[in-house]
C-alpha cells in the first residue's frame, strides 16, 4: 500500500508517500462537505416547518444531530487512517458508513411517513 517510504528511527513509523496523506485529507473534506449538506437540510426542515408542528421540528433536529455526528465520524476516521498509513497498514473498515447510511434511510422514511399521514 505505501511505497517510496523511509523508516523514521525516532518514531518507528514510516514516512509515507505524501499522496496517501493528501488523499486522506480529501476524504476528510468529503465527510465534512456531506455533514454540512445534511446540517443545512436539517436547518431547512426546522425553518420551513409550521410553528405548531412538533414532528417537523423533531425530524429537523435529528437531521442536524446526524450531520454533526457525521462530521465527528469523518474526523475519527481521518485520524485512524493517518495512523494506519504511517504504520504502512490498511485502516480498519469500521461501522461508520453503515451508521451514516442507516441514519439517512431512517430520516427519509420518517419524512415520507409524516407526509403520507398528513403531519407534514
Amino acid at each position: 500500500m505505501v511505497k517510496n517510504t523511509k523508516k523514521n528511527p525516532k518514531t518507528k513509523n514510516l514516512d509515507p508517500d505524501v499522496r496517501f496523506l493528501l488523499a486522506n485529507e480529501r476524504t476528510l473534506l468529503a465527510w465534512i462537505r456531506t455533514a454540512l449538506a445534511i446540517l443545512a437540510g436539517g436547518i431547512a426542515l426546522i425553518q420551513l416547518s409550521n410553528e405548531d408542528s412538533a414532528t417537523q421540528n423533531i425530524i429537523g433536529t435529528v437531521v442536524v444531530l446526524l450531520g454533526a455526528f457525521m462530521a465527528t465520524i469523518g474526523y475519527v476516521r481521518f485520524q485512524a487512517a493517518d495512523k494506519a498509513i504511517r504504520r504502512g497498514k490498511l485502516p480498519t473498515l469500521g461501522h461508520e458508513p453503515f451508521i451514516q447510511t442507516g441514519g439517512i434511510i431512517i430520516v427519509a422514511l420518517a419524512l415520507v411517513v409524516t407526509h403520507l399521514v398528513g403531519i407534514w
